[in-house]
């Protein structure tokens, strides 16, 4: 099927893919991403989570595991429940880098390239847990260095 023609424009593109080459012919359609895009790439991963039949839930799964997480860790802390709030918060986030690893898609969790979301979810998650287990009073995890940094950085 030829590129469609406009008038006063050179030929039309049907996709993002296919966009005519320099002389107007149709390019063979390839799933090798083109040299210059036009638009956002979906991201690896994007497609639903259940088949697309499936109630809009169903299908956003992942996404729905990891709010829920959140939420539930961000209503433990303001129950003044601080320290087992933030945890959860954080592990949600782990839970979510080890989805985006795993599964083959992840709906609406698939935001960037597959090592980006996995890396950003996980650094955030594990820095989260880490301050939480590292709060005061009585923190659960003493790491010896950090009562060192503050002394080098509070003036006396």
């Amino acid at each position: 099927m030829p590129a469609e023609k406009t008038p006063g424009t050179g030929p039309a593109a049907r996709d993002a893919i296919s966009a005519p080459d320099h002389e107007g012919r149709p390019r063979r359609v390839t799933r090798r991403f083109p040299l210059f895009t036009k638009d956002t790439a979906r991201p690896e991963g994007g497609g639903r989570a259940a088949p697309g039949d499936a109630p809009a839930p169903a299908r956003q799964w992942p996404m729905l595991v990891v709010l829920g997480g959140v939420a539930l860790g961000l209503l433990l802390t303001a129950l003044d429940v601080f320290r087992y709030g933030t945890l959860l918060i954080g592990a949600a986030l782990l839970a979510g880098a080890v989805m985006r690893f795993v599964l083959p898609s992840v709906g609406m969790l698939a935001v960037r390239s597959r090592f980006t979301d996995v890396a950003t979810y996980g650094i955030l998650g594990l820095m989260i847990v880490l301050l939480a287990m590292t709060a005061q009073p009585k923190p659960w995890l003493e790491i010896p260095f950090l009562k060192d940094t503050l002394h080098f950085t509070l003036p006396k």
